[in-house]
């Protein structure tokens, strides 16, 4: 009987199927999780769930909330809703674009400047501390300025060229902590390269930081995107929440009785950063231990 107990062994748990438990187990992600999934449901089929065609003109302007217009229609017999639902799809692309590129520039430049050190350091660090020390709204809004409606390509590129700073100095800090770590000093004795030290050894231990990286830059571009385009630096021409709200507040929506027009959008913009926000505390909490909530010990 021993000995067929002996031969018996626990199965071993899925790779990253602790995380993801981790994760879901908590109520900020879960919350986060099913905002973001229903935002992109939204923008991956918006023609399968908007009635109308957003920009036909064919309604009666300034119509109220009823069956057929959940949220009225515009100044210009649009309807609201339709224009919600297709809106998202460019307020998404930006989002993920910029938390893409912003990432991508973090992780280049802060893990490469606390891995190489020396000069290379020196110099990424000084530019990265500039981008920091420099108020970034009023710098976008100058760029964006200087590039007339300007649209989504160059919303996505002054955005993330000016995102990254922040995620570049913690990543550079998690770097600098891991430098003297024995799988690093194997790795060196063994002749590895740095680039395969840094793709294989360093970014695999940062998933969680590089992830967090990510959400936050999205968080940035949401809010910073809409805000552009509010005031008429985006592309007019284009569909978005932003694009909506700018309309709107051409048009004087709220005193003209048509609030949805003027509130709706700036509700899904809200919803949207708060799953990105909620997402990110997530991610905080799940990486680092001190953050955890206690569990309740249960006395038999």
């Amino acid at each position: 009987m021993s000995a067929v107990t002996a031969t018996i062994r626990p199965a071993r748990p899925r790779p990253g199927f602790g995380a993801l438990r981790a994760v879901f187990a908590n109520r900020k992600a879960l919350v986060g999780s099913v905002l973001l999934a229903f935002f992109v449901v939204l923008a991956a089929v918006p023609g399968w769930i908007a009635p109308y065609d957003p920009t036909a003109e064919i309604f009666r302007p300034a119509l109220g909330p009823s069956s057929h217009h959940y949220f009225g229609t515009t100044a210009y017999g649009q309807d609201v809703y339709s224009q919600l639902v297709w809106g998202t799809r460019q307020s998404l692309l930006i989002a993920f674009a910029v938390g893409g590129l912003a990432t991508v520039l973090a992780v280049l430049i802060g893990v490469s400047a606390a891995y190489l050190g020396g000069l290379s350091d020196g110099l990424l660090s000084l530019v990265t501390d500039v981008i920091l020390v420099i108020p970034i709204f009023p710098l976008v809004i100058v760029l964006a300025a200087y590039e007339k409606n300007a649209g989504f390509a160059t919303l996505v590129v002054v955005l993330g060229a000016l995102g990254w700073s922040y995620g570049a100095r913690q990543l550079r800090s998690q770097t600098l902590s891991m430098r003297h770590r024995d799988f690093l000093q194997a790795a060196r004795v063994r002749g590895e390269r740095k680039l395969y030290v840094i793709v294989y050894e360093i970014l695999p231990t940062m998933t969680s930081l590089i992830v967090a990286t990510f959400l936050g830059a999205a968080l940035y571009a949401v809010l910073t995107a809409a805000g552009l385009q509010f005031v008429g630096l985006g592309d007019p021409n284009s569909l978005s929440w932003g694009t909506m709200l700018y309309w709107a507040e051409n048009n004087e929506a709220l005193g003209a009785g048509m609030v949805w027009w003027a509130i709706m959008p700036g509700v899904c913009v809200a919803l949207l950063g708060a799953a990105f926000a909620l997402l990110n505390y997530a991610f905080d909490e799940v990486s680092n231990p001190a953050l955890r909530k206690p569990r309740k010990v249960t006395r038999g």
